[in-house]
């Protein structure tokens, strides 16, 4: 995980939750060549960790994300064209990685959002699990606005949140819709004054169900959204019988029958 002074993300674990901020406050979080790099290798660092529960991201200063810093991305055309090169093994380039290496981590991430959360920013957001902002908070797909779509995994998890027709609208228009909005839309799903103390509590929440079980719903979810019923149906008959032989799951039965609070070992290896 970035560790230096110059680092533009920020990572901390404490009891099994991890904070992970963008921190460039002065360009309002706009993500340049060196955020992507950070955003991804943060992820991966974080995948390791078996101890992790859940995983809050949020944007240090006055806005979550600006979106994309055009003035500093094009200042590299050689970084440019190598981050547009796809990854043969995860069928991602740079841009679409930073996005959907949170998809890739087996615990559930919160995007705590307030201020702007345009472009880029919106894309970081959905591919958290959930989504918490302020209601003054702005949303927008900028993309459509220099005549551009969402290209870092933004049209498949915008499809799946808020369902292809208003995505399609979202991605056309470019329109800016408040947190409120955006909860209206079923693009947000909470609204709270302090998003990210909002997150804390729902991610110490989730932190007293089994670590097992929420990677193994999380993997369902997220590959349900494209496979076949007979495929999904295949993968839940696997997921559960891995499921009833972890340490975990039998700590939550015994914990049940006792009617009181499970403590879960690390996460499983799956």
């Amino acid at each position: 995980m970035p560790d230096s002074a110059n680092a533009l993300v920020t990572c901390s674990v404490s009891e099994g939750i991890a904070h992970v901020r963008l921190d460039r406050p002065d360009k309002l979080n706009a993500l340049t060549l060196q955020t992507l790099d950070e955003l991804i290798g943060t992820a991966r660092e974080l995948r390791r960790d078996r101890t992790l529960r859940a995983v809050i991201i949020s944007g240090s200063g006055d806005a979550f994300c600006a979106g994309l810093d055009f003035a500093s991305v094009l200042k590299k055309p050689t970084g440019i064209i190598g981050a547009f090169l796809p990854n043969p093994l995860l069928g991602t380039n740079k841009f679409q990685e930073a996005c959907w290496a949170w998809r890739r981590l087996p615990v559930p991430v919160i995007a705590a959002v307030h201020g702007h959360c345009y472009g880029g920013g919106i894309q970081i957001a959905l591919a958290a699990d959930f989504r918490i902002a302020t209601p003054d908070s702005q949303w927008s797909v900028l993309e459509g606005r220099w005549g551009l779509i969402p290209d870092m995994s933004g049209i498949r998890s915008l499809s799946e949140v808020v369902g292809i027709e208003t995505a399609k609208r979202l991605t056309m228009t470019a329109q800016v819709v408040s947190g409120k909005e955006a909860h209206d839309l079923g693009l947000v799903g909470e609204v709270a004054a302090d998003p990210v103390a909002a997150a804390e509590a729902f991610a110490q929440e989730l932190a007293t169900k089994s670590p097992d079980a929420l990677a193994a719903a999380k993997r369902l979810f997220n590959r349900s959204f494209t496979d076949s019923a007979r495929r999904t149906f295949s993968r839940e008959r696997a997921e559960q019988v891995f499921l009833l032989a972890t340490a975990n799951t039998a700590r939550a039965r015994t914990a049940a029958f006792k009617k009181v609070a499970p403590v879960f070992g690390p996460r499983g290896r799956r």
